[in-house]
């Protein structure tokens, strides 16, 4: 049996939870979430056995991948197995996969800024989509190593933010975000395929444009779609 101050709070929780789900209960309503796995992969090694998540196997082998919105943790991760690929091999291409809507400026700038630092080649390689800072990253990997798969999606703009306050610290925040956009423009300029013009750059990200994988190649973000891995694709990477 239940004891009754026990029965009161199970029923506070569960009308908590239930009006979670009515329209102008004044709760906010949180869509459901499956737990998704992580898919684990067992290894026979000299008579016993040693198990990796998936993605731990997949870095054995040189590749990253970038999954989901970029914020602080997500740029630690990358920016931790980076360091840690070009410390075992700088002379091995690293191979990072991107999957982002985008997200935090200066956590793409970080994983940006580690890409170009380190000794080790990063090629890039867009699966489902690379939007915002995702396309910079894309972009910025090394010459003729960047591709996106035939249904890519890529998208760029200008940076976007808001901020309230005293008038003057609105003044301090806007000069910051046009600093911002015009050193991300830069950044593209540098490694745009195509040569384009500092000018041409800030008129075609003013708003959201988003191209296809044809577009982008056209664009200069990429610089070949990838349909299908052939035999040499594999010999490479196993070097």
């Amino acid at each position: 049996m239940l004891s009754s101050t026990r029965a009161i709070n199970l029923t506070r929780i569960f009308s908590k939870r239930h009006l979670s789900s009515v329209p102008g209960s004044g709760a906010q309503h949180v869509s459901p979430k499956a737990w998704v796995p992580t898919p684990y992969v067992t290894e026979v090694v000299g008579g016993g056995w040693r198990q990796h998540d998936i993605f731990s196997r997949l870095l054995m082998e040189r590749i990253v991948c970038l999954n989901g919105p970029v914020d602080e943790s997500v740029s630690a991760s990358i920016v931790a197995q980076l360091l840690f690929l070009e410390a075992d091999a700088p002379e091995k291409p690293i191979n990072l996969y991107i999957n982002t809507p985008g997200g935090s400026v200066t956590a793409g700038l970080a994983i940006y800024d580690t890409m170009t630092y380190i000794s080790s080649p990063v090629t890039t390689t867009c699966v489902g989509q690379a939007a915002s800072m995702g396309s910079l990253l894309l972009c910025g990997g090394a010459a003729k190593k960047r591709f996106c798969l035939p249904h890519s999606s890529i998208m760029i703009h200008q940076p976007s933010g808001g901020y309230f306050g005293q008038a003057s610290d609105i003044a301090i925040h806007a000069k910051e975000i046009l600093r911002v956009r015009e050193q991300l423009n830069r950044i593209y300029k540098r490694h745009l395929t195509k040569p384009r013009s500092l000018e041409d750059i800030e008129k075609m990200m003013d708003r959201d444009k988003y191209m296809g994988a044809e577009e982008a190649l056209e664009f200069g973000i990429v610089d070949e779609i990838l349909t299908r891995r052939n035999s040499e694709d594999e010999s490479m990477e196993a070097q």
